[in-house]
């Protein structure tokens, strides 16, 4: 699959996925946001799990890529598992000490929160993934046009969006250089206590927080010396080709499906 791309950049290839309109796929997203935090079975979670497998393979983005971007979120999926599966109430399956113990059906509840946040990541990397920041900042712009009448500033609003997007990889590759060139200069990170280590990180984290303003600040500079005063960006202005009205009708369509049949299945319970 080649090697794996920075976290959050755009994969330069050819692929049904990358051709598909910018619109679609962020309408596609927010409904499977809504399917993955509707779903209360299993079985619904790991069939959008098994949805993402063609997906990845049709975009042609490296599952490394999808791995490292799931990295970040380990602390957020570390405690919603924990946070699910321990209770102080007494009724614990497992008893560990006291009225502190493990409860399966927190367990069960705590897999499918990191499910959920799991696969919208994933999914969210892909669409970033096979979109440049342009696209995205267009799409949703397009998609925001009624908001307009609202005296909502879209425009700006798209304008940090494309700055947001194009500063994530940014980012990390700076991260990583800083990283590489401590780590020449005799840094160990992974050696010593915590505390060590700690202070040794402080030693990128620094300097990587004082070249992201400097760029904030080139960034800023240049905007104001080419006069941007906040007009609104040029939008989508092309229609949805015949494809892609297909692709977003199925797509809107099976999520609608995926709701009803939990609506169904929660009414037949009760």
């Amino acid at each position: 699959m080649g090697i794996a791309a920075p976290f959050g950049s755009y994969v330069m290839t050819d692929s049904p996925v990358h051709r598909l309109d910018a619109r679609v796929k962020l309408i596609l997203l927010l409904a499977l946001t809504v399917v993955l935090f509707v779903c209360q079975e299993p079985a619904l979670v790991v069939l959008c799990a098994l949805a993402l497998i063609p997906l990845v393979l049709m975009a042609r983005v490296p599952p490394a890529s999808l791995a490292r971007g799931v990295l970040p979120c380990i602390v957020i999926l570390a405690f919603s598992f924990l946070a699910n599966a321990f209770v102080l109430d007494g009724s614990a399956d497992v008893v560990l000490w006291g009225s502190l113990g493990l409860s399966w059906a927190g367990l069960l509840r705590g897999a499918m929160a990191v499910a959920r946040i799991v696969l919208l990541v994933c999914y969210a990397l892909v669409v970033s993934a096979t979109t440049t920041s342009n696209e995205l900042a267009d799409g949703l712009v397009s998609l925001m046009m009624p908001l307009r009448a609202l005296h909502v500033p879209v425009g700006d609003i798209a304008m940090t969006l494309s700055i947001a997007l194009r500063f994530i990889p940014v980012t990390v590759s700076e991260f990583d250089r800083i990283r590489a060139a401590q780590r020449a200069r005799g840094a160990d990170f992974e050696r010593g206590s915590v505390f060590h280590r700690v202070a040794r990180w402080g030693s990128v984290f620094v300097p990587l927080v004082v070249s992201l303003f400097i760029r904030a600040d080139g960034l800023a500079d240049a905007m104001r010396d080419r006069c941007y005063q906040g007009a609104d960006r040029t939008r989508l202005s092309q229609p949805l080709r015949r494809a892609d009205v297909v692709v977003l009708v199925v797509g809107v369509l099976a999520c609608c499906g995926v709701c009803l049949l939990v609506g169904i299945s929660a009414w037949v319970v009760r």
